[in-house]
């Protein structure tokens, strides 16, 4: 009796699936004519524009020597922070400082020679007192003291000069920041031409970006001016070269006076806060600039089918019937909507799901999103219930 009752229970379940399959409405079967349609109207959007941007330092200087030797110490390593006035290389000084004692030597020559003539400058000036020597004698001792002077004067100055030189031996950071790469290592030859490192003042960055003439005008008479420009520019964001976006606003502070004929574009500097130094001077990026779009027409990218470089809709006709259309949408988009700049008008019909299964000049039963998403919901369901019975049906047959 027991096996009899699972039988008739198997049967049944068996036919349910039998009958599921008569009525043709699994989700695989589904094939009518029934299609979310939707009506385009004008809104608002928040869009955005990216623009490649290149990163650096607020300051970037160059450290060149002031004169040629071997390096004979590297005090500093790359990436190091270090303040301005830090020794950071020293150059070979024996040659130098060999000058500094010369000078110095030559300086305590000309003093003593000074001296000298002082006295008998002095002593002249006694005798002429007293009428044992004359004028020319007197002028004469007056002129070689005065010139014993001026050597004086001119070894101080060798000297310093000397001085100067030497302490060109050390060089020092010209400004506070980070140490970038050091080609030169020690016991290299360098010149006053030769780029020890640079050091860039990270605390702020730089990031250049360029925008095409058509937008900055569009901007500018919308601001007043090329300087309302900026005074209006939105704070933009910057997007890393690994994808993510920085975590500090930045701002729009420059912008070139001419246009590149090259590339017939402005060239702009936003300023970013860099507290973490997390930017690097040297540095690729994307500036986004947001902005606010008015009297658009967005609609979504499964509505839209893309044939190479074209966009096609199909558009609902008062007949219901569809006509496959192209349009033209902007290039900036949020990755779910596309804003179309021609092809379809406020007021136009157009399907909205499910165009994959559509033909140009079919006859279509317009639904809503909602009536239309049911449908699928319920379809979906009653698939997953013939599943279950196949599966009840072969655990009771074996079959």
């Amino acid at each position: 009796m027991k096996i009899k009752n699972c039988m008739f229970v198997a049967l049944a379940a068996l036919s349910l699936v039998s009958c599921g399959k008569k009525g043709g409405n699994s989700l695989a079967d589904l094939q009518d004519n029934e299609f979310a349609v939707s009506t385009a109207g004008e809104s608002s959007a928040s869009m955005q524009s990216t623009y490649p941007a290149t990163i650096k330092g607020i300051q970037d200087v160059e450290v060149h020597p002031k004169l040629s030797g071997y390096i004979t110490n590297v005090y500093v390593h790359e990436g190091q922070y270090v303040r301005a006035g830090q020794v950071m290389f020293t150059i070979d000084s024996e040659t130098y400082r060999a000058a500094v004692n010369q000078s110095r030597a030559a300086l305590n020559t000309a003093i003593a020679q000074a001296n000298t003539t002082k006295l008998t400058y002095l002593n002249n000036k006694k005798l002429f007192a007293q009428h044992i020597i004359g004028q020319y004698e007197l002028e004469t001792a007056l002129n070689s003291y005065k010139t014993a002077e001026a050597q004086v004067a001119q070894a101080r100055a060798s000297l310093a000069s000397a001085r100067e030189t030497l302490a060109w031996c050390t060089v020092t950071a010209p400004a506070s920041g980070v140490v970038g790469s050091l080609p030169f290592k020690k016991g290299a030859l360098v010149s006053a031409q030769s780029t020890l490192t640079t050091v860039s003042d990270v605390s702020t960055v730089e990031v250049f970006f360029s925008m095409s003439e058509p937008d900055i005008l569009s901007m500018s008479k919308t601001a007043g001016s090329v300087a309302g420009v900026l005074r209006e520019m939105p704070t933009v964001k910057l997007q890393l070269a690994d994808g993510t976006t920085y975590n500090q606003p930045g701002r729009v502070v420059k912008m070139s006076g001419i246009i590149d004929a090259t590339t017939g574009a402005y060239t702009l500097i936003a300023h970013f806060p860099n507290p973490q130094g997390l930017l690097k001077s040297g540095g690729a990026g994307q500036i986004i600039v947001p902005h606010v779009s008015n009297n658009i027409i967005s609609i979504p990218q499964e509505a839209t089918s893309q044939v190479q470089n074209k966009y096609f809709v199909y558009k609902v006709d008062k007949d219901n019937k569809v006509k496959y259309t192209e349009i033209t949408v902007s290039p900036q988009n949020d990755g779910l909507t596309y804003i179309v700049t021609s092809g379809l008008n406020a007021g136009d019909r157009y399907v909205s799901k499910g165009i994959s299964k559509l033909t140009d000049g079919e006859k279509i039963k317009p639904l809503t999103e909602e009536q239309y998403q049911k449908k699928i919901d319920d379809a979906a369901n009653l698939s997953k219930e013939q599943g279950s019975a196949k599966g009840f049906v072969k655990a009771m047959t074996g079959k």
